[in-house]
């Protein structure tokens, strides 16, 4: 019997069911006035409030209540659905939760995108990732900002630009999940200025690929003109299928997080047979994003030390 950590329950629990609904089960919903009834039974309501199901007077604020109360999962079913993780077993090694057969696996759909992108704008610089370089994914169709609650949504394409994966990240919780129907082999990338390039750095996430893009492009590090590549965690399906479709690529900078399940991942790709590697982990912190935001403030903390007025 699996478990959940605390920290996998506190999340989920973070998560509003009004996202979960509109990211999921948009089709099974119609919008009536401000919030949206079950199609098949009017009865369950939802909105930014929360949900309620006037036959058995009973209601709450979560996505997580949602699933256990209302589509009858279990706990840690529940959680494992909401965070896209997997569950503990007692001898406290990874458990995979039980798999569905493709006709029972949701069909990959978007979330409807937002007016705009200030916000994840605003967020990813908050992270400090360079404007520029967010703005390049924008444009590049690979980035935008979901309509409802605002999410980063980064996208991986197959060889023919057809959108096949789809990461999310929340700007205002530690939400974050791929969406359902997600094809794990194709990841978010960022291309060099040479599309010949014989070099892939492969990352756990998207933001740590713009984390380390972003600290040489600035300066703080040698630049690296090659491919970036997300793995979208610590599977290495999407770098397997990256290297067959370009076979001029022959070394791989391996920069997972510099923790046990990076290392274990780093381990996996110096496997890979007909590439060199070499291991590249963050300088700071367990992940690149928290390397860059270190550089950042040790540069702010400098530049203080230096404008003061000496006395």
């Amino acid at each position: 019997m699996g478990w959940v950590t605390k920290d996998q329950l506190e999340r989920a629990r973070q998560i509003p069911v009004l996202d979960y609904i509109l990211t999921y089960e948009r089709g099974e919903y119609k919008r009536v006035g401000s919030g949206y009834r079950l199609r098949s039974d009017d009865a369950l309501a939802v909105d930014e409030k929360g949900w309620y199901c006037h036959k058995r007077s009973i209601g709450n604020k979560t996505a997580l209540d949602y699933l256990v109360e209302i589509k009858g999962y279990g706990l840690v079913d529940a959680v494992c659905t909401l965070l896209g993780e997997r569950s503990q077993e007692r001898s406290d090694k990874v458990a995979a939760p039980k798999s569905k057969s493709p006709s029972e696996r949701p069909p990959f759909a978007l979330p409807l995108r937002n007016k705009d992108n200030k916000r994840i704008l605003a967020y990813l610089q908050s992270r400090g990732i360079d404007r520029d370089l967010i703005i390049d994914c924008i444009e590049r169709g690979v980035l935008f900002e979901s309509k409802y609650y605002h999410n980063a949504v980064f996208l991986g394409k197959d060889e023919q630009g057809k959108t096949r994966f789809a990461a999310m990240r929340s700007t205002t919780t530690n939400f974050m999940r791929d969406t359902d129907g997600s094809d794990k082999s194709y990841g978010f990338v960022l291309p060099p200025d040479n599309p010949k390039s014989s070099a892939v750095a492969a990352f756990e996430s998207p933001i740590d690929c713009l984390s380390h893009q972003t600290l040489c492009k600035q300066g703080y590090m040698p630049d690296f003109d090659g491919w970036r590549l997300s793995l979208g965690g610590t599977s290495v399906v999407a770098l397997e299928h990256f290297l067959k479709q370009r076979s001029q690529i022959t070394h791989c900078l391996i920069c997972t997080d510099n923790d046990d399940a990076g290392d274990k991942v780093a381990a996996k790709i110096a496997e890979i047979p007909d590439i060199t590697t070499e291991r590249s982990a963050p300088i700071h912190g367990s992940d690149w994003n928290e390397t860059l935001q270190a550089v950042k403030k040790a540069e702010r903390t400098t530049n203080r030390a230096r404008d003061m007025p000496s006395l």
